[in-house]
């Protein structure tokens, strides 16, 4: 009896530190300063701000002759959903590698860091819908969207991604990981 005794006064006492920790440990929440903030905005009162991003499936690039090489493109359409009052930034990456592989081939990511022609064997995307002007992926985040305001019913990105390979590139489904990451932005 006497242990099952000081297990609970071990008990209680663990439970009281603990909420003293929670207590004293909470960060300080400060409001907006005055003039700060988006005044009249439509999202939800009293909730916490959601961010929500639907991605619209794979993306699957069916390549035609043009001359001696093979051009694709193909799209797929991202929806954000945020009550952020701010806004939000997309961002796109390619984690570990931007090569799209195909057992030992590769197809590289194109160099190009705005939207241009692509070099034979390369891949890119854009948000501007060209069927011939990409972007190169990197391994780290870029922003892709970077927007301001609420968006409680959504707000559209297309993303059209695009290939030119060469005749001489075995035949085969070429593939990438692409990572898609929406973060609410601060005041």
């Amino acid at each position: 009896m006497l242990i099952l005794d000081k297990l609970n006064v071990h008990s209680r006492l663990a439970v009281i530190l603990a909420l003293l920790g929670a207590i004293v440990l909470q960060p300080a929440t400060f409001a907006s300063p005055f003039g700060q903030g988006v005044f009249g905005a439509d999202v939800p009162f009293g909730s916490g701000t959601s961010l929500s991003i639907a991605l619209g499936g794979d993306v699957s690039l069916s390549l035609t002759p043009s001359g001696q090489n093979f051009v694709g493109s193909g799209s797929h359409m991202l929806t954000v959903t945020s009550t952020d009052v701010v806004g939000y930034r997309l961002y796109v990456y390619s984690p570990g590698s931007t090569n799209m592989t195909n057992g030992s081939e590769t197809i590289a990511a194109s160099n190009n860091t705005a939207d241009g022609t692509l070099a034979l064997n390369t891949w890119g995307y854009n948000t501007s819908g060209s069927t011939t002007d990409f972007t190169g992926m990197k391994t780290s985040p870029i922003v892709l969207k970077d927007v301001n305001g609420p968006f409680k019913n959504g707000d559209n990105t297309i993303v059209t991604y695009g290939v030119l390979a060469s005749g001489t590139k075995s035949a085969g489904q070429y593939k990438v990981s692409v990572v898609y990451t929406a973060v609410a932005k601060s005041q």
